[in-house]
Formats: C-alpha cells, structure tokens, sequence
C-alpha cells in the first residue's frame, strides 16, 4: 500500500506506466483473429471472442485473475473472453501486449478446437 505522498517525508515515490488506447488492445485482437483464419480458416467458426475490461470476480477467481477464458454453453460453440486491463497491467509495452493477446487468444481456441497451437499461429506470433 502506498501511503500519501506528504506523509513519506521527502521521499515521493512515482509509479508511472503509460495508459495504452483500448484501440489498440482491439487492434491486436483483430490481427490475431485474422491470423487464425489465414492459418486455420475454419478454426474460428464454432468460437464467439469478446473482451472485456475485466473478470467478474463474485468468488470464481478468489487466487488469480485470468487473462481469458472460454465457456461452452452449448457444447457446439464456445464463448472466448478476453480480459484486456489485467492484459494491459502484466504486459510491460505493446509489443509485449500484442504476444500476450496473441498466446492467450491462440491458447483458448486451441483448447476449445483441437488444433494444435503451432497450426493456429504458425509465424509463432506469441513469441514462445
């Protein structure tokens, strides 16, 4: 816990990270589902991809914040969530944000689709 700037006695301490524009979290989004479809064409037609600013955490994730996750309501089509602020927080720049998207997104739909991860990102775009 931080504690007011007045009350450390001269010694002020910044934390600075820059705010990245949700856009660009999209645009990462975007280039990796096209990248899926180049690679994989039908990989993406049973899977539903959203984001959204963060995990409802009623008591789900009581030890960890996830980055995504995918849910399959109808065990024919899954749903995948992206969560981009805890993307945003563990990323240290944006090169670093769009490999996370892209290993996190390659990762649920190959959990959800069979497909190996190397077939879905096969220029290994999420930089393992």
């Amino acid at each position: 816990m931080l504690a007011h700037p007045q009350s450390l006695a001269g010694h002020m301490l910044r934390v600075h990270r820059p705010q990245l524009p949700s856009s660009f979290f999209y645009h990462c989004v975007n280039q990796a589902i096209a990248m899926m479809q180049e690679a994989v064409p039908e990989s993406l037609t049973a899977c539903d991809i959203s984001v959204e600013d963060v995990p409802d955490t009623s008591g789900m994730y009581s030890d960890h914040i996830p980055l995504a996750v995918s849910t399959s309501p109808h065990n024919d089509h899954t749903h995948i969530i992206l969560f981009r602020r805890p993307m945003e927080r563990q990323a240290s720049d944006r090169s670093e944000l769009r490999q996370l998207i892209v290993a996190s997104l390659v990762e649920q739909v190959s959990a959800s689709t069979g497909y190996s991860v190397d077939t879905l990102d096969p220029k290994n775009l999420r930089g393992e």
